[in-house]
């Protein structure tokens, strides 16, 4: 098989590379077997995991059963196997008791690939019957694709009973599918979609629209019993619903059925399936699908009341949104913007409704109709307005040469909320005018009046919890303008956030060592305090840091009696302590 490192670097990230490298190095891969473009092999872990290599025109696939295997992430098992391949195989990867590694030649398996298919080729159809049918009992997988396979080959076609039946075992959960299950649970569930794509491929477009549809019910039931957390089925509903729609394509099926069922689907699911069947199906339905599908859509949509100003409560409802869904969809078939535009401003009780019929404007070409929108919006919410409905207007306001009124806009955004964001856009704006000289030193005074009255407002209770206001915007807009020298004076005069403290002392570690000496130390003690192996290594870490800038100032003595005054007050903390001393 053609591998190189590069290979397998870039399909990876730098920790999995080097874990990989440490499970190569230390003989982990146990068994591998290799045939024409594909290895197979078991990695020893935290459990023996099953690892799969092959190359196809050049490119590199890799999958694992791991947890990040299941992720689709090429995980260090999978570079462990190539690196191990590319040194020769398992025996050249072994160690000697030594720790060593053993000197061996290119590893070769007395038994190979091609001696079993010789074998398999010289014996009779009823002993390779046999040799199979004994693994598949085995092999759950096996069990499954061949038992499809059966049900496929049958005279009068497909036997949708079995699938019926096959789809149902895979999606039944038995309870509550935990974390842990969910990969495992998805697994089943993608070989048994696996063999109705088959199907499809075989020419029963019109079982697989049935097979489909009634897998799709299955996984959404699935779905509200199983903790799903990293998303292993939604990629299963998706391919799910492009062989539906493939099989739709080959087998022509009734389009004003296929219409009703889809717009009842689409209507009533909660995970969005055949979510935009308007313009995914348009070419199955056609004109008479979607003439149903249209009637079905409006005669639902006139029993939808139109929201205002302060209703926005009536907004959150699922048959509404998925109707908003289902016109929008329409209106996009049409290619009508106005009537994208009506099915929009049926619910205008928030600001960002005003601002998401302006962009469609802007979308379709209408800048003034946006405007006029955008306006309407801040007329009907005039007091803490959406700031990106501020933010639209104001860039209108711009294009327009309205210059005041931009600046208004975003002075507003600046003063409900005086952080680094809005000073950006604040300048951005000024910056258009050439104004920024003058707007600058107001933001900064309005930054410090916040912050002073925030800090005079703290009780006593809260100084007993919270640290409270401090200088931390005003440091970080300085940084940000590249003023690492009044941000300093900026943290030191007014305090700033801990991750503040250490950006400033890494700005400052080149020209001024000791001051960055200072901040490192100062946060090396809570790090320790925390008693978690993780804080300790960060510990280490800026402790290692202060020994290399202290002997470029040359007060290696100095680190030492730190050094020691850590062990000293620390030295209960044996993990930290086995740390320290790898540091000599």
């Amino acid at each position: 098989m053609e591998l190189s490192k590069a290979q397998l670097k870039e399909l990876t990230d730098s920790r999995s590379w080097e874990r990989g490298l440490d499970y190569h190095q230390q003989g982990r891969v146990i068994s591998m077997l290799e045939d024409k473009n594909t290895l197979i092999a078991k990695v020893a872990g935290t459990h023996d995991y099953n690892v799969k290599l092959r190359v196809k025109d050049d490119e590199l696939n890799g999958s694992c059963d791991c947890p990040m295997g299941d992720a689709g992430v090429f995980c260090k098992h999978c570079v462990a196997v190539g690196l191990t391949y590319l040194e020769g195989g398992v025996d050249s990867a072994r160690q000697t008791p030594s720790g060593q590694k053993a000197k061996s030649e290119k590893s070769k398996l007395v038994i190979t690939v091609d001696d079993v298919r010789q074998y398999l080729s010289a014996q009779e159809t009823s002993a390779l019957v046999e040799i199979i049918v004994e693994q598949m009992m085995e092999d759950e997988k096996l069990r499954d694709r061949l038992m499809f396979k059966a049900a496929r080959s049958k005279q009068k076609g497909p036997d949708l009973a079995f699938f019926k039946q096959t789809i149902n075992q895979a999606t039944k959960t038995r309870g509550f599918v935990d974390y842990e299950a969910a990969s495992g649970f998805a697994r089943k569930i993608n070989t048994v979609v696996d063999c109705i794509d088959e199907l499809l491929a075989d020419g029963y477009a019109q079982e697989v629209i049935d097979l489909t549809e009634h897998a799709l019910g299955r996984v959404e039931k699935a779905l509200g019993e199983m903790d799903d957390s990293d998303g292993y089925m939604t990629p299963i509903l998706e391919r799910l619903q492009e062989i539906h729609h493939k099989a739709c394509a080959k087998a022509e099926p009734d389009p004003e059925a296929l219409a009703r069922r889809l717009f009842e689907w689409e209507l009533t699911t909660d995970w969005d399936t055949f979510g935009g069947a308007a313009e995914t199906y348009a070419d199955v339905l056609g004109e008479k699908g979607l003439a149903v599908y249209r009637s079905l859509a409006e005669a639902e949509w006139q029993k939808v009341p139109q929201l205002g100003p302060g209703q926005m409560e009536k907004a959150y409802d699922h048959r509404r949104h998925r109707l908003s869904s289902i016109m929008e969809a329409l209106a996009c078939v049409d290619d009508d913007v106005e009537s994208l535009v009506a099915v929009q401003s049926r619910d205008l009780s928030s600001e960002y409704r005003f601002l998401q019929i302006a962009q469609t404007y802007i979308d379709a070409g209408k800048p003034d109709q946006a405007l006029e929108w955008a306006e309407k919006g801040l007329q009907a919410f005039p007091k803490n307005t959406d700031s990106r409905l501020r933010e639209f207007l104001a860039d209108e306001y711009q294009q327009r040469k309205r210059h005041a009124e931009a600046m208004q806009l975003i002075w507003a955004n600046f003063a409900e909320h005086p952080h680094l964001e809005n000073y950006k856009q604040l300048k951005k704006h000024a910056d258009r005018a050439r104004e920024w000289p003058s707007w600058r030193p107001q933001a900064l005074e309005y930054i410090r009046k916040t912050v002073a009255h925030e800090k005079k407002g703290r009780t006593q209770a809260d100084r007993s919890w919270h640290r409270g206001a401090d200088d931390s915007t005003l440091v970080q807009i300085f940084i940000w303008e590249k003023d690492v020298e009044a941000a300093w004076h900026q943290a030191r005069t007014g305090g700033c956030s801990d991750d503040l403290w250490m950006q400033l002392a890494q700005l400052r570690e080149k020209d001024h060592p000791a001051d960055a000496i200072g901040v490192y130390q100062a946060h090396v003690d809570p790090l320790v305090q925390r008693t978690s192996n993780n804080a300790y290594v960060e510990a280490a870490r800026l402790i290692k840091k202060i020994g290399e800038l202290a002997k470029d100032l040359g007060k290696q003595e100095e680190f030492a009696e730190y050094v020691f005054s850590l062990k000293t007050k620390f030295k209960a903390k044996r993990n930290f302590m086995k740390l320290l001393d790898r540091l000599r």
